[in-house]
């Protein structure tokens, strides 16, 4: 019996797009699939806010500076096949997809009932 999963990240509004068709293009199977829809997500808008430490390399600020910026919460599931081998693949590709040198992200596991 196949897993679910639900992905949720935050992006900065200008690379949620790029970061979804990166992942949908590597999971076509297996993300963003819901009964007979393809590449389904909820996406919304909100403030992040961070405050880089000492040693961090942020894409955006500086180092010590309390930065808000527009990002996007996306909320999409993940069908795994293989006992959380799919999810770790998925929050690998996310890793190299997402600008943040950290992404914020959570998985939680969906029951059926």
């Amino acid at each position: 019996m196949a897993l679910r999963f639900k992905l949720v990240f935050f992006s900065p509004r200008n690379s949620t797009s790029g970061i979804l068709d990166s992942l949908f293009k590597e999971f076509p199977h297996e993300l963003g699939k819901i009964g007979q829809y393809e590449q389904c997500a909820f996406i919304t808008p909100g403030m992040g806010q961070f405050k880089p430490g000492p040693d961090a390399n942020p894409v955006v600020g500086s180092s010590g500076k309390l930065e808000h910026i527009e990002e996007d919460r996306v909320e999409l599931i993940i069908n795994d096949k293989g006992e959380k081998v799919e999810v770790k693949k998925v929050i690998h590709a996310l890793k190299i997809a997402h600008p943040y040198e950290e992404v914020a992200y959570d998985v939680y596991r969906l029951e059926d009932f």
